[in-house]
């Protein structure tokens, strides 16, 4: 099985029951292993077997139910130079054409130019060029454009926008032409002719509100009702009843009070249109944790090619080459400093303020920026694999990505629609036969305004607008959060287990003590020769202190290292054995005699390594790891929010509660081999414990996909972005309190957002069915049902753009 993933933009959804009514087309074809489309967003993620489906197999089922696929290609135009016929033409295009990615290629011999659109994700826009080049002509970029998603919505605005116009002037005439049914005193005019109001209404029903009318067919080929059904029966009913009154008006004789509805159809229509105008503009907004990232990267790179330095644009860069940068610049990508040092400001990446210094062969990240010395770096990665192009794909995943939360609201969304158009018939049958005189007009008014009062958009837009300014909000504080549902579970977590080494200290322990049990044997030296081919963390801190003190070592044979116990290997025919008491007790070395010893040094918290030569006990090393800045206030304030915090550690039980005690811990896991880390997590969730693992996110990653939430701590480009649910860009423990606090926030914004979505659907459906007639005579005017339903989704929107503030409680990050 092939597995793919593929985020595809959706356009024309208008409610959440659009996205359940895609997402069950998609679920059909076959090889689909799971497909989650987000209102919010306007996305889809589909993984699939590309065995058994493909891309195109999946846009159709799309295509099918009446929705678009968004153009998500690149599009490049060139002036090309040397063309001498329309043959050069159908060269140019036949050898773009080939190229995968390129989708679609417009060559004009009489203009000299070549539109192409590509897969950016694919092919680059210097390996457009060069194909042109290479089939012998010249090229230069006229307009390119990258921003697909922003172009889009940039048309949706003016869209909307031209329709508000149209539709705002053309039902300002019909509200004047509708004046003398509410204040008969006013002068006849024109506008006031039936056949008038009829032309001035037929552009906004059809024009204006052409989207609800595509959409209730869309819905109806696939058997299902949505926001558009709701408008389009309640608006087309105030219209058809008004033009059979404006054509046939003897039909109706006698059973009406107002003689059009005219006004209602066209105020409605335009007031929905004014509220989809309001919530893109806003909607827009919660995306601009990405456009902020996106506009970090560089525009050029100076290089050196053919020994001379040249400034190309970033998207011609090449891993290899050597890249020069000056005092102020932008740096263009990630790679290695050759030459030099300096400071650079990370903060655009890793939230951390303060300048951090740069020397040769010091890993330097592209969009951060250089603050004083001049240096050469060799670029190791380009394009995508930059950590910020990892970091815009993972921040645009997780908000394309569905909350289980989001999951339950779309699925009532999905029944909510035919239900209410259930209740709007029953409304107007008990209104028709109960009702006052004139029955069938006080029954239409109030069968319209449960169909326009009801749309459930802003039950779709609650979640996935706060998902999308969390998600942001968190990127923006070097918090990577991979998917909605980590969000949604971190504010969950009750036990916080974090592994000691890397995590809670530094991970670069120092040697403390040295002690020679015989004067034939020294104890360091034998120690580092074995430790020079390992890979342990105190292993470096042996090797370092056998330096310092300039001992020579030489080489051993047989190595090996024995996980969880220690290493062994042969020097000049000596078997050598280092580690703990572990290790001691399998070759049957006896260690009682220096027990004491040994305890005192890890009472101090101390790791002690034990030697032995030929199965003799020589010495043991004490070393000790430095507590990492910050790590006592987190595990504090981990406390305080009432979370168990757990410290994990392969050290023995005297050292590991010592460096507890430190920390403030009281629950310690001991002595933990590295492969028994993932059943400590799970015997913890036994307990019915919601558990966060923290750790490094590469020797823990069978603990981190565990746990019910793994965060991996890592340092710019040290952290390995594919493991954990949540990954700390900066090496400082605070931000785990960061984490869970704005999963805290974001869960209460969507609560605000779900409960007042609700709220106004269970108190704005009876209103409008007229619950409060026989009490107090209040009718809802349908134009004041249509004004609530815009004024919810804009609100929920309004309400997640607020997240927008936040800043951790407990303490302030500066970015």
């Amino acid at each position: 099985m092939a597995i793919k993933k593929e985020i595809l933009g959706i356009r024309g959804m208008h409610c959440a029951s659009c996205a359940v009514t895609i997402e069950r087309s998609i679920k059909k074809v076959p090889g689909i292993i799971n497909a989650q489309v987000n209102f919010g967003t306007e996305k889809a993620v589909v993984d699939y077997d590309s065995d058994k489906s493909n891309i195109n197999s999946i846009k159709q089922a799309v295509k099918k139910v009446g929705y678009d696929i968004a153009d998500s290609n690149s599009k490049i135009e060139f002036r090309i130079t040397g063309m001498q016929s329309p043959h050069c033409e159908g060269v140019i295009k036949k050898s773009l054409s080939k190229l995968n990615g390129v989708s679609r290629v417009e060559t004009s011999f009489a203009k000299g130019r070549a539109y192409i659109e590509y897969d950016a994700s694919l092919i680059n826009s210097n390996q457009l060029k060069k194909t042109v080049e290479n089939a012998g002509y010249g090229v230069f970029v006229i307009t390119e454009s990258k921003d697909v998603e922003k172009e889009a919505r940039i048309k949706e605005l003016k869209t909307l926008k031209n329709k508000l116009i149209v539709g705002s002037v053309l039902s300002l005439l019909v509200l004047f032409g509708s004046l003398r049914d509410y204040f008969p005193s006013v002068p006849e005019t024109f506008l006031m002719n039936l056949y008038v109001q009829f032309i001035l209404t037929l552009p906004i029903q059809f024009y204006v509100g052409a989207q609800f009318y595509k959409g209730f067919w869309a819905a109806l080929k696939n058997k299902s009702a949505d926001m558009n059904s709701l408008i389009a029966i309640g608006t087309s009913s105030a219209f058809i009843y008004s033009a059979i009154v404006t054509f046939f008006p003897n039909i109706l004789a006698g059973t009406i009070e107002k003689a059009v509805y005219y006004d209602t159809a066209a105020i409605i229509i335009t007031l929905i249109i004014l509220g989809r105008y309001l919530e893109a503009i806003a909607k827009s907004h919660t995306s601009d944790a990405i456009r902020k990232l996106i506009g970090l990267q560089a525009k050029t790179a100076r290089v050196i090619r053919n020994k001379k330095e040249i400034v190309i644009p970033i998207n011609e860069v090449v891993t290899g080459d050597i890249i020069i940068i000056k005092p102020g610049e932008k740096i263009p990508v990630d790679g290695i400093i050759m030459d030099g040092n300096t400071s650079v400001d990370e903060s655009m990446i890793t939230g951390e303020s303060i300048p951090v210094e740069k020397r040769k062969g010091d890993i330097v990240i592209g969009a951060t920026i250089n603050k004083h010395g001049s240096f050469k770096f060799k670029a190791t990665k380009v394009g995508k694999d930059t950590m910020l192009a990892q970091i815009i794909k993972l921040v645009e995943d997780a908000q394309s990505s569905k909350a289980p939360i989001q999951r339950l609201a779309d699925k009532v969304s999905g029944i909510f629609v035919p239900i209410v158009v259930v209740i709007s018939i029953l409304t107007f049958i008990i209104w028709y036969f109960f009702g006052p005189a004139p029955a069938f007009t006080f029954a239409l008014v109030n069968f319209v305004s449960v169909l326009i009062i009801a749309c459930p958009c802003a039950l779709g837009l609650a979640t996935p607008t706060a998902i999308m300014v969390g998600t942001g909000k968190g990127a923006e504080y070097g918090i990577l959060i991979k998917n909605a549902e980590a969000l949604e579970t971190a504010h969950k977590v009750n036990t916080i287990i974090f592994d000691k080494t890397g995590t809670l200290t530094k991970g670069k322990p120092e040697v403390t003590d040295v002690i020679d049990i015989t004067k034939n044997f020294n104890t360091l030296k034998y120690a580092a020769l074995l430790e020079k081919s390992s890979e342990h963390p105190l292993a470096d801190a042996i090797v370092n202190k056998a330096k310092e003190r300039r001992i020579k070592l030489g080489k051993i044979s047989g190595f090996k290292a024995i996980p969880g116990h220690g290493v062994k290997g042969k020097y000049q025919g000596k078997s050598i054995l280092l580690g703990n008491r572990k290790l001691m007790k399998d070759n049957k070395i006896n260690i009682n005699k220096y027990e004491n010893s040994i305890k005192k040094l890890e009472e101090e918290g101390k790791t002690v390594v034990i030697l032995s030569v030929n199965k003799k006990l020589i010495g043991f090393i004490g070393v000790a790891d430095t507590i990492k800045e910050n790590a006592r206030d987190t595990v504090r304030r981990l406390q305080r929010m009432k979370r168990q915090v757990v410290m994990m550690t392969g050290d023995n039980e005297r050292t590991a509660k010592a460096i507890a005690k430190q920390l403030g811990i009281n629950y310690v896991l001991s002595e933990v081999l590295p492969e028994d880390k993932a059943n400590e997590v799970k015997r913890l969730q036994s307990k019915r414990r919601i558990v966060a693992m923290v750790g490094d996110g590469v020797n823990d990653a069978p603990a981190l996909a565990q746990a019910n939430i793994g965060i991996a701590i890592g340092s710019g480009t040290d952290v390995a972005i594919e493991t954990g649910d949540i990954v700390l860009i900066k090496n400082d423990l605070r931000d785990v309190v960061t984490a869970i606090d704005l999963s805290n926030y974001t869960i209460k914004k969507i609560k605000q957002n779900l409960f007042w979505a609700f709220i106004y659907n269970s108190a704005g459906i009876p209103i409008a069915a007229g619950v409060l007639y026989p009490i107090s005579g209040f009718l809802l005017n349908p134009v004041i049902a249509a004004v609530a339903m815009a004024s919810s989704s804009v609100s929920v929107v309004t309400n997640s753009l607020m997240m927008k503030r936040y800043k951790p409680k407990n303490f302030m990050l500066v970015k």
